[in-house]
């Protein structure tokens, strides 16, 4: 699991100065960035290695706002890895509050985009960030 900071900018919120909602999709991306940062595979070497990542299904529950200013730590871990796809789930908080979870399946594509493998040296990372 990887914990990720990430201050709420004034262009994220609507009048009321609440985080307007997909915001909190960006902010589970850039979470989903650094652990895979930290796994050793940022995602210029994956591209350049021939492998991108196509979110195929994204979910967030909302349990509270997020206001202007706010620092909002986004936890992410890899919940699953399968030969194609890995999940991710998100935890985000202010504070010891949490203010929204989430989930993310992304599907391994080719420079084609055609779907295809996760390599070996990036699902075994990623079976062992998942606990498999």
């Amino acid at each position: 699991m990887t914990t990720t900071r990430v201050r709420v900018r004034y262009a994220e919120t609507d009048a009321q100065g609440v985080a307007y909602h997909a915001h909190y999709l960006v902010w589970m991306e850039i979470g989903r960035t650094r652990l895979l940062e930290q796994l050793g595979f940022p995602y210029p070497r994956l591209e350049r290695e021939g492998v991108l990542f196509s979110v195929v299904e994204a979910r967030c529950r909302y349990l509270g706002a997020a206001r202007y200013d706010d620092e909002v730590e986004v936890e992410t871990r890899v919940s699953r890895a399968r030969s194609r796809t890995v999940a991710f789930d998100y935890r985000m908080r202010i504070g010891e509050s949490v203010v929204a979870t989430g989930e993310t399946t992304l599907v391994a594509l080719d420079r084609e985009r055609a779907p295809r493998r996760v390599p070996p040296d990036l699902a075994r990372a990623l079976a062992e960030a998942a606990g498999d």
